[in-house]
């Protein structure tokens, strides 16, 4: 457990620090309101919120270093797609990207699937793309895309954070199936937002 607590302290520490130092570098109103509006954004939808607890969840079931790697890869490729869509640079089906990530990371905590961490990895990667995409093409004219990128940065790492807290907490009083219900609950929100958009 106190191995678990440390690298959920290292997460934390990494997205505060990015947090901080982005927020640094560019004072005064504008970068308040950036960084506001930034750790909003992924909090304003619910495929957003969905998706990042289901990585949380699908990381607690799984566990070993797949509680750590799988959130930072999800930041990481979140980031990079906030990239692109702040410079302007098409991603193709990015709607139906994020609303089948929403379905498949739903699934994936639900059954508790144990596929290997690079294999976990690469399906997760893909997820925060479609996400960060999102975000970056709706920052703030007048945002810094610096803070903001930081503020859903935090935000998304916090939602990771809850969805393993809250596998961890059901494991330890054994019912770890309380988790595979959350997603399964997730999957069925995330085909109802499919269904909705068609």
């Amino acid at each position: 457990m106190s191995h678990l607590r440390s690298k959920l302290a290292l997460l934390a520490v990494v997205a505060a620090s990015f947090a901080s130092t982005a927020a640094e570098a560019h004072t005064g109103i504008g970068s308040t309101s950036a960084f506001t509006a930034g750790l909003i954004h992924p909090l304003s939808g619910a495929d957003h919120i969905l998706a990042m607890v289901a990585v949380g969840l699908w990381a607690g079931l799984r566990g070993g270093p797949a509680l750590w790697v799988w959130p930072a890869t999800f930041v990481g490729a979140m980031l990079a797609g906030g990239a692109l869509g702040m410079a302007g640079m098409g991603l193709p089906f990015v709607e139906q990207g994020i609303l089948a990530s929403v379905l498949a990371l739903g699934v994936a905590a639900a059954l508790a699937l144990r596929p290997s961490v690079a294999l976990g990895m690469a399906l997760i990667a893909l997820a925060g793309l479609f996400h960060g995409h999102a975000h970056g093409t709706e920052v703030p004219a007048d945002a810094s895309g610096l803070t903001y990128a930081a503020g859903f940065a935090l935000a998304t790492a916090a939602l990771h954070a809850a969805g393993i807290a809250a596998t961890v907490g059901a494991t330890r009083f054994a019912l770890p199936v309380v988790a595979r219900i959350a997603g399964a609950v997730t999957a069925l929100a995330g085909l109802g937002l499919m269904i909705a958009g068609t």
